[in-house]
């Protein structure tokens, strides 16, 4: 009986994880350019003493939904949306080159531009800083332009660096950013570009995700019930071989 415990437990475990993820997911359906994160599980051969034929359950994370989510159109001047496909190169907490697609730019009080999570943005020299000004505008080429006190002119400061690796080559950090898997930087991408005064929304189908969730819920139970039938045959077992 051990045996078959081992295959329910090991499924619960699976699918506990499996919720996890669409947890998350539903957890971030409104941030900002969020990518929700794919499950899936799948049957795996048992292998050792007994029939061929038994297998357990197995989640895997195949990777990323990297598929655009629709702009939502907010009016601010600092908020971006990228167009298309392609990456805001920003700077990670560990102090290296990630990317991002939420474009909800804001300038920090040292005057360094970052996005809602604090990230600074990267211009051509590092992390791109403003001076004080009347007002601040993101071209569509990420050039970051300001009409400076006193000034009537806007005076263009710097640009941000926008880039376009293929998704294949992108891995995504528990912070939410997204890496190249060589840990290397990506070039950037003039072709890319960016919707002025709008940001772009997840791109988690909560529809979907529920449905998910529901599912696995039954998987769940159905693997407790599995554990529970094996401690019941267990006690039957027992009471059989019990001297009368």
């Amino acid at each position: 009986m051990d045996r078959m415990i081992y295959v329910g437990m090991v499924g619960a475990r699976e699918v506990a994880e499996a919720q996890g993820v669409v947890s998350n997911n539903l957890a971030n359906a409104n941030t900002t350019g969020f990518r929700a994160d794919l499950q899936n599980l799948e049957s795996r051969p048992l292998y050792g003493p007994g029939f061929g034929s038994r297998v357990f359950a197995g989640a895997d994370s195949p990777g990323v939904d990297l598929t655009p989510a629709p702009p939502v159109t907010t009016g601010r001047d600092l908020d971006v949306a990228v167009q298309g496909e392609g990456w805001i190169a920003v700077q990670a907490g560990d102090g290296n080159e990630a990317y991002t697609r939420a474009g909800d730019l804001q300038i920090s009080a040292g005057g360094i531009l970052t996005n809602g999570a604090g990230h600074p943005v990267l211009g051509n020299a590092g992390p791109l800083a403003l001076p004080p000004a009347e007002r601040i505008e993101i071209g569509r080429d990420g050039t970051v332009s300001a009409k400076l006190m006193g000034q009537d002119n806007l005076a263009v400061l710097d640009r941000i660096k926008l880039v376009r690796p293929p998704g294949q080559d992108l891995v995504k950090g528990e912070d939410g950013l997204f890496r190249l898997r060589g840990g290397e930087e990506a070039q950037a991408d003039a072709s890319v570009t960016l919707i002025a005064g709008a940001v772009e929304s997840s791109n988690v189908n909560t529809v979907d995700a529920l449905v998910q969730m529901m599912s696995l819920a039954r998987l769940f139970e159905m693997q407790v019930k599995v554990m529970k039938e094996a401690e019941s045959t267990d006690q039957s077992a027992s009471q059989l071989v019990r001297p009368g």
